[in-house]
């Protein structure tokens, strides 16, 4: 989409105008760009516009961030910090740099307002199912039918910054493995599933492959 490429471009273009970082790697981009002259040497991994196919319908839209001390095809386990911009009713930033998660709400002028410290996820019932129900693989198939007779509530909108969002701060269950069609999966481990990861774990939460 038009608008998926605009948004990748804004964030690379902040990126190398600042020189704030090294590496940089989008969804939208083939390869890793190398800034010239870099201030430090990080890198930073990007989903520029996670959910745009929703805009349509004017659904909650974000954008999915990880930042590496160095190269940017590290393990998932040393990435230093993570965050989400989540574009709704507000416009929110969710950030870890390791030492909890915390929510901020911009206002008016386009600055940042922490309003919440060390979130924790909540113990609720509600769990966000990706893929089709006739799609799932068995194992899959039994989980969610598992949380079905517990009592779980589906909640899913197909954003997974807004999915993700609900689950941290109202509790539960996201889920998106192989199914039939794409049975390695559908969440990209570098620029979804990292990110999301690190901060879900600094919640208190759990994932797994």
């Amino acid at each position: 989409m038009a608008l998926d490429k605009w948004a990748d471009e804004v964030l690379i273009n902040g990126l190398k105008k600042t020189r704030l970082v090294r590496y940089i790697a989008t969804e939208e981009q083939p390869d890793i760009i190398e800034i010239v002259d870099p201030k430090n040497q990080f890198g930073i991994v990007i989903d520029p516009l996670d959910g745009s196919s929703l805009i349509d319908v004017n659904l909650a839209v974000g954008t999915i961030i990880g930042i590496y001390p160095g190269s940017v095809l590290a393990p998932g386990n040393t990435m230093i910090a993570a965050m989400y911009i989540l574009y709704g009713p507000l416009t929110t930033l969710t950030l870890t740099t390791g030492n909890g998660v915390h929510d901020f709400v911009m206002d008016e002028k386009g600055a940042f307002t922490m309003t919440q410290k060390n979130v924790k996820i909540p113990d609720e019932k509600i769990y966000a199912p990706g893929a089709l129900r006739k799609d799932y693989l068995p194992l899959h198939a039994k989980f969610i039918e598992s949380l079905e007779n517990e009592g779980y509530k589906l909640r899913f909108s197909g954003s997974f910054v807004a999915d993700m969002h609900q689950i941290l701060h109202k509790g539960g269950v996201f889920t998106y493995p192989g199914f039939k069609g794409k049975e390695n999966g559908k969440l990209r481990l570098l620029f979804e599933a990292n990110p999301m990861g690190k901060i879900i774990t600094e919640a208190g939460g759990a994932i797994s492959n």
